[in-house]
């Protein structure tokens, strides 16, 4: 047993106790998490909650406070914060539910579903920016990201060691990657904006998880997220429909000015290289560093957009 964990689940539970001013609660896992995170659901006397366990040493839980005020306040479906103790790394959220994305899309309800995930995304680029003090992403963090493909997919997890002209190479992608995530529209980013952390909500679709990273950044960002998502795949024919329809969108929001359609679909393409290079290296990197091998079964997919 792991004696740091088993202490905090100590005092996790007297924190809740009181919160609660009870003691006849049922705490069991939520879910798991590619961070240091933890969750909990807490059910009693029939309500549901959800407990954050966010080691202070690990993880800032700041961000994730101010940033759930400013998704609810521009009217999205984020769990709210109803007791933090941030200097343990406690908090006490509202329950969205049990049924993510993942679990419930099918080729009937796919539009459906993505037309409401877009709906939530343009509100949050036209209005998130008024609501909260996101940091940049700018061309270091990008390219820091993509660091993470060679040296965790290919020098770690291939056992590759790359020549330096093979390095160059790849240097000269990320920055031709980064130039051009730099060059579009910048707007606030939640970063990983896919079918796990996206819940299915029959009242107000979708309920949005695991924002506490959000920036502000490239524009199509979000959308690559959701549309070409690491965890399920459509056709790209479909994929650029859906892209056609949010460019117009964001026109009619005033979130993009004259970028044309042609221009809109490149930055999803490179913005999508971005990004998937990035999560191949997390994932071989979850595998080796957090014993989070799961991950591995989505390196194939992931890649497979890259090429």
């Amino acid at each position: 047993m792991n004696t740091s964990t088993d202490d905090r689940l100590q005092h996790l539970h007297s924190w809740l106790i009181d919160c609660l001013a009870v003691t006849d609660y049922q705490l069991q896992p939520a879910s798991g998490d590619a961070s240091f995170r933890r969750y909990f659901r807490l059910n009693h006397n029939g309500y549901s909650y959800i407990v954050m366990d966010a080691p202070p040493e690990k993880e800032d839980s700041k961000p994730f406070v101010s940033i759930s005020r400013a998704l609810i306040n521009i009217g999205l479906n984020a769990p709210d914060v109803i007791e933090q103790d941030l200097d343990q790394g406690f908090l006490l959220l509202t329950d969205l539910g049990k049924k993510q994305y993942l679990d419930v899309l099918t080729k009937e309800n796919v539009d459906r579903l993505y037309g409401d995930a877009m709906g939530a995304l343009l509100s949050l680029q036209a209005c998130g920016a008024a609501q909260c003090n996101f940091p940049l992403y700018d061309s270091d963090l990008l390219k820091s990201e993509m660091a993470l493909f060679p040296d965790w997919l290919i020098g770690k997890h291939l056992n590759i060691q790359l020549s330096n002209d093979d390095r160059k190479i790849l240097d000269d992608a990320f920055s031709i990657l980064a130039e051009s995530a730099q060059r579009q529209p910048q707007v606030p980013v939640h970063r990983d904006y896919h079918s796990r952390n996206l819940m299915f909500d029959e009242t107000h679709n979708p309920g949005i998880l695991d924002f506490q990273d959000a920036v502000i950044g490239p524009v199509t960002y979000d959308l690559v997220s959701l549309l070409r998502d690491c965890y399920i795949e459509w056709p790209r024919e479909q994929i650029e429909a859906w892209v056609s329809g949010y460019h117009d969108l964001a026109v009619e929001s005033g979130i993009l000015k004259d970028e044309n359609e042609a221009q809109f679909l490149r930055w999803f393409d490179l913005m999508g290289v971005q990004r998937h290079l990035k999560a191949a290296g997390i994932f071989a990197r979850l595998n080796y560093r957090d014993n989070k091998p799961g991950y591995l079964a989505d390196i194939p997919r992931t890649v497979g957009y890259i090429i």
